[in-house]
């Protein structure tokens, strides 16, 4: 796995296929391994789309007002020259001022390019109202969309549609599809990219078995979960069979004696993520291309669906396996992806099955997600896992979600069972900055076909516009679930409206995001956390207090990510003495906070926050223009995350209308105390209190005000202290990475460091000095 980047394929491909659309850097954006990279670029999505969205909304935008690009932070103008976006191989900067009509279209409908090193959608500077309003879907709501004619009066799990297909995607959405792809260019750009990936797929080999350790054949079964909705897709759309003719050969391959055991264990069903995904995999191939196989081979499917798949799953629910621990008091990702994988393959077979595995399972799946699945989504929004884990999570339950709706009638409480879940759509925007999400704790397995596009279902159906709209311009949202979970009757911007803050209080994570913009990609962004140390599936890290830091286009506080998951014991246990604590990136010393002794922070830790906000939201357009009085601040007693210490306070606020950062951390301890962070940056020492990191060719001045006595920065490198406990394997190299630690003797302290993104247009004298105020008295006026 690549050190704190997206996973990749065994090829170095994006697991999403198509590189011109899909994540070739790093989604958490901290380490590249692959070098330095070119801070910006037009994504070659442009290229697709763009005529069609002349046609459609020419009318819409005509005699809109145009605004030029705001100087950074300082009012003044660019004067750089926009050209036009209808032109992809054009020399043009993307973050110009809009100067045409094309420009004008390109910016209502699509990011006009993406940041090349992050992925991220670039938006145009422009002031049209017309163009960005508030997030609605449009009256009668499916209006895009035919009527489904299916409404069962009395639901049934296992009464299920008569047409086929079922899943997900039913027939009158096949028929309708051809027309809203021509009417709306982000279908056309998803549909164009979807068949290029199944063309890409059809000229290599069958998956290869590759057992990885304790994470099983994993990384197999989503390779082939997404080939098979690729050439599921492209079957349909073509009407071609020799689509149907691929999938049957890696379809035989995988239930062959050349593919794993020689028994019923070849889906690993003790790792019964890799089975569920298989499962899936399979339900989708005989439902979606039920009418171009013979009966021989749907024979086959479903008897290699029930022997190595769901007979292990009712094994599950019989009770007395070894691999069914995910059934109880498992709110995170492993319930929900298991419990989705046997209900698809169940529907999809449902009727044909003569040994009633697939009826039997559908009357234990749905009550176990609701139980478990359901709730992993706390009360805040916050996924109980990671943020990388909300997308295996999110992704299972959408589909289980989407395929109970479309099969049979309802989604039997999936949805609304925890009154909270909707609020995982805020969790995603905000944890996402402006270069990558706040990427604490564990990254997870390779994506594969696993995005964050159940974010369009909940946003249909939990009625949140902006969650659609939110991902519709993200380099992940061309796979098949899009074009069925858009809702092409939505309109206007995911960011007017939209608070600069939020605060997410669950005990559990206890964070903070707080931004200076939502559209402009050189955002100031902090986000921050507290939290308890446990409770996190076994996927968190040491961390209370860690930060990540945004501005100037590029990360300069990040993540290190996930440590390597056959290290032994890394799951065993999240105790205090637990073996997964000794390897750097899960120990405290591996994240971007106060480290006390050397040591790790208590286990048992259960801080308590605080926190306010001006309350600034971005308007409709993408250029905002903020207040000098605009600020937003958290604080955290940490305390009790720390042994050697009698006091640990931690606070974070924006200054100077969202210009500065200022991290202000008040401790008392009877140890040795070290303030860290991690940064790609290279670190020039300017004095013992003052940094320059430059990095992407951007500048971040860092400083220390009213230092401490004998408080100075050190470079250091990213590895365990001398005296910390040797684990069982050597760590990870971190490549690229350097802390930028200050040091302290025992004793009480205020440390102040403030942060000085070196905006164009921003004059050393524009920069403020905050004065000295105790992180128990901070309030939104208490640094004017």
């Amino acid at each position: 796995m690549s050190y704190g980047a997206v996973p990749q394929n065994n090829s170095g491909r994006s697991p999403y296929g198509n590189t011109d659309l899909a994540y070739t850097e790093s989604s958490t954006g901290f380490i590249n391994p692959r070098g330095p990279t070119k801070k910006k670029g037009v994504s070659p999505w442009i290229k697709f789309g763009v005529p069609v969205l002349i046609v459609v909304i020419i009318a819409a935008v005509v005699g809109g007002i145009l605004g030029s690009k705001a100087g950074k932070k300082d009012g003044s103008s660019s004067t750089k020259s926009g050209g036009s976006s209808s032109d992809p191989d054009a020399s043009v900067d993307p973050k110009a001022p809009i100067q045409t009509a094309t420009d004008i279209l390109v910016a209502g409908r699509f990011a006009t390019a993406t940041q090349s090193k992050y992925m991220i959608p670039i938006y145009p500077s422009a002031t049209n109202t017309v163009l960005f309003v508030e997030p609605t879907i449009a009256a009668g709501s499916k209006k895009a969309w035919p009527e489904d004619t299916f409404k069962p009066s009395n639901p049934s799990p296992t009464q299920v549609r008569e047409d086929r297909p079922r899943i997900i995607a039913p027939q009158y959405k096949w028929d309708a599809l051809p027309n809203l792809i021509r009417s709306d260019p982000y279908l056309q750009t998803w549909n164009d990219t979807i068949l290029k990936n199944a063309t890409d797929y059809m000229s290599k080999q069958p998956i290869t078995y590759a057992m990885d350790g304790d994470s099983g054949i994993l990384d197999n079964a989503r390779e082939f979960k997404m080939r098979i909705k690729a050439f599921g897709y492209a079957y349909h759309m073509t009407q071609n069979t020799r689509w149907v003719d691929r999938a049957w050969e890696e379809i035989q391959h995988v239930i062959s004696d050349d593919f794993g055991p020689a028994n019923d264990t070849k889906w690993n069903p003790t790792h019964f993520l890799d089975t569920a995904e298989f499962s899936a995999a399979f339900g989708i191939a005989y439902d979606w291309m039920y009418a171009a196989w013979t009966d021989d081979q749907k024979k086959t499917i479903r008897e290699g669906l029930i022997e190595y798949g769901l007979k292990h799953g009712a094994a599950v629910y019989a009770g007395g396996t070894t691999f069914g621990w995910w059934t109880s008091n498992i709110t995170g990702n492993w319930n929900c992806v298991c419990n989705g994988g046997l209900t698809i393959g169940a529907l999809a077979i449902l009727g044909d099955d003569t040994t009633s595995t697939a009826s039997g399972l559908l009357g234990k799946t749905i009550d176990n997600a609701k139980a478990n699945c359901a709730l992993a989504v706390m009360s805040d929004g916050s996924w109980a896992e990671s943020p990388n884990y909300w997308y295996f999570g999110t992704t299972g339950h959408a589909e289980m979600s989407s395929a109970l709706l479309t099969a049979t009638g309802s989604h039997y409480g999936l949805l609304d069972v925890n009154a909270d879940y909707w609020r995982t759509g805020t969790f995603h925007m905000h944890v996402y900055g402006p270069t990558s999400l706040f990427d604490y704790g564990d990254h997870g397995p390779n994506k594969f076909s696993t995005t964050a596009n159940s974010m369009m279902l909940y946003g249909d159906l939990l009625d949140h516009p902006e969650f659609i709209l939110h991902q519709r311009d993200r380099a992940d949202s061309a796979e098949p679930w899009s074009m069925f979970w858009y809702d092409p009757a939505v309109a206007g911007a995911y960011w007017s409206n939209q608070k600069l803050d939020h605060f997410f209080e669950n005990p559990r994570v206890q964070w903070a995001a707080m931004r200076s913009s939502w559209t402009d990609d050189d955002a100031l962004y902090i986000a921050i956390k507290a939290g308890q140390n446990k409770g996190h599936q076994t996927h968190n890290d040491l961390d209370v207090g860690d930060f990540v830091l945004d501005a100037l286009g590029t990360r300069w506080a990040g993540e290190l990510g996930s440590a390597d998951y056959l290290y032994p014991q890394y799951f065993a246990s999240q105790e205090q003495n637990a073996e997964r604590w000794k390897w750097y990136r899960k120990a405290t010393v591996g994240q971007n906070t106060i480290v006390v002794n050397n040591g790790n922070q208590n286990v048992e830790s259960a801080p308590t926050v605080k926190h306010d906000t001006s309350d600034t939201a971005q308007g409709s357009s993408t250029v905002l223009s903020i207040p000098k009085d605009s600020t937003a601040f958290w604080t955290a007693d940490m305390t009790s995350a720390y042994f050697d210490a009698t006091s640990v306070k931690r606070g974070a606020r924006m200054l100077n209308g969202r210009t500065q950062i200022l991290l202000q951390d008040e401790i008392t301890a009877t140890g040795t105390i070290q303030w860290r962070m991690h940064t790609n940056a290279t670190v020039a020492l300017d004095s013992a209190t003052t940094a320059t990191l430059s990095l992407d060719g951007q500048v971040l001045k860092v400083s220390m005000v009213s230092p401490p006595d004998g408080a100075e920065f050190v470079k250091l490198d990213p590895v365990r202290p001398a005296g910390m406990p040797e684990p069982l394997e050597p760590d990870q190299p971190n490549p690229g990475v350097t802390v930028l630690a200050i040091n302290l003797p025992a004793g009480s302290h205020t440390l102040q460091v403030l942060f000085n993104p070196q905006w164009p247009g921003m004059k050393e004298s524009d920069y403020v000095v905050p004065k000295t105020v105790a992180l128990d008295s901070w309030s939104l006026r208490s640094h004017d």
